[in-house]
């Protein structure tokens, strides 16, 4: 009893311990990755503003912005490609969570010039950049383990995160999420949500604001069957523009690449390319958008009128060809432009009825499905537009994870886990790497249907033949 009694103290001792030390290391990364992050987006802030000042339209400087951010990353840190998010994830699965220093200005300053020029990206790559270089050359400094290293780190992506979009709690269950599809990392979720705060809590305290949506939806029965069926309808339609986004993201940048022609060109003729497009679709698709994103989420419809019904399907070519060129910045802003816009969308289908309510459930189920991140998605919705929503956007967001496939923005998340019980996947493995292939026992089944139908066929045409006459002599 008394050995029992030890042991029990023991334990908690130790427990104790660990929680304390995960208590003071996540606060104190989680307030200098806010203050840094808090300093990226006020400069984004203030750059916006800086167009204006400009004697011609700010979008002609997207070819040379983008020549300048392909010469900028492949000069001083190649790493810095695409849109951030992408290299974290791969540092933490393949280089032990140690990330280039150089990282951190590069990408800001590349996706600081692309932003400013109107190239269609995120702020949260570089967010997420910033948040795990930071954290991955502090836990260098102190000569952490290779685990405590990797803990940190992710409190730095979760910290970028919810500095970025302004919800501590989606953005730290994000930076765990995303990186392993199907699996929640436990011991990693208390710094994580205490770096998020605090991130959170700082760069409001040094003046970034934050937009959030209140939908108050009102039912005269708890169970409102036909609005269900409507958004189990809306989840499969938001697994259909995921999939398109991803299709369409790697098919640029595979035809991209395979464009024989000097980098710097493929840069400059891409952002002639968007010039073009601006002028027949206008600019509502360049940048960030997030003057549409809130036009879309606003209880007023009269600002959302005039939005085109293909405008996530243009939003997603001005993405996938920012991105291709060379242009530096995140991929989750535009998703949300993507979702808001489809799901606005998607109600005008139904007759024009609860678009506030769709252009919510979009905003999170299309991120939801792209980064294969549906627990985040739906917090994020209680968070950004009340808990009225939330139950509604978790079948949203779960319905459109599925739809979407073993697929992602982000090819390097390693798969734990499989979305149908038919198909067979390795474990383990990068998406991009992954086979999916029907289960043994489901071939079989397939194959005996088609030699039954075959012989059904070949007894019908046996039965319908005519017969020949017999010769008469």
């Amino acid at each position: 009893m008394i050995k029992r009694i030890k042991n029990h103290t023991t334990e908690q001792t130790a427990i104790f311990l660990s929680v304390s030390k995960w208590i003071i290391l996540s606060a104190l990364i989680g307030i200098v990755i806010g203050a840094v992050v808090a300093l990226f987006l006020l400069t984004i802030h203030a750059g916006d503003h800086a167009r204006h000042w400009l004697p011609f339209h700010y979008y002609y400087l997207l070819p040379f912005a983008f020549m300048l951010s392909v010469w900028i990353i492949k000069t001083f840190a190649p790493n810095a490609e695409g849109h951030g998010t992408e290299k974290v994830i791969e540092s933490v699965h393949k280089n032990d969570a140690i990330i280039n220093v150089a990282v951190i200005p590069v990408k800001v300053i590349a996706t600081l010039i692309t932003i400013f020029a109107g190239g269609s990206v995120g702020k949260e790559g570089p967010g997420a950049q910033i948040g795990a270089g930071t954290a991955s050359i502090i836990a260098r400094m102190l000569s952490f383990s290779k685990k405590d290293r990797k803990i940190l780190v992710i409190c730095g992506i979760s910290a970028g995160f919810a500095t970025v979009f302004g919800t501590p709690i989606a953005g730290a269950i994000f930076g765990i999420e995303v990186l392993t599809v199907g699996v929640i990392m436990y011991d990693v979720l208390l710094p994580s949500f205490i770096a998020g705060f605090t991130a959170y809590t700082t760069s409001q305290l040094l003046g970034v604001t934050y937009t959030y949506y209140t939908m108050h939806i009102f039912q005269s029965i708890s169970l409102n069957l036909p609005l269900i069926l409507k958004v189990v309808t809306a989840g499969l339609f938001f697994g259909l523009v995921s999939d398109i986004l991803v299709t369409i993201l790697e098919g640029t940048g595979k035809v991209v690449k395979k464009i024989k022609i000097n980098q710097y060109i493929k840069a400059f003729s891409g952002g002639v390319i968007l010039i073009i497009l601006v002028y027949f679709l206008g600019e509502r698709y360049l940048g960030l958008g997030m003057t549409t994103i809130e036009n879309t989420l606003s209880p007023n419809p009269i600002l959302a009128v005039g939005l085109p019904w293909y405008a996530f399907l243009a939003k997603i070519v001005f993405t996938s060809i920012s991105l291709g060129v060379g242009g530096s910045g995140g991929i989750v802003t535009p998703i949300f432009f993507i979702g808001a816009t489809s799901g606005h969308f998607f109600a005008d289908m139904l007759g024009g009825s609860n678009v506030m309510l769709f252009s919510a459930l979009g905003f999170v189920s299309v991120v939801a499905g792209a980064a294969n991140t549906p627990i985040a998605a739906t917090i994020m919705a209680a968070e950004l537009f009340g808990t009225e929503v939330a139950h509604y956007a978790a079948i949203s967001a779960v319905i459109s994870f599925f739809i979407t496939g073993h697929r992602s923005v982000y090819p390097s998340q390693i798969l734990a886990m499989r979305k149908s019980d038919i198909l067979h996947v390795e474990y383990g493995t990068d998406i991009e790497d992954t086979k999916v292939e029907l289960e043994e026992h489901e071939i079989n089944k397939i194959r005996n249907i088609q030699e039954r139908l075959h012989l059904k066929r070949k007894l019908r045409n046996s039965k319908t033949k005519p017969k020949n006459p017999k010769n008469s002599s």
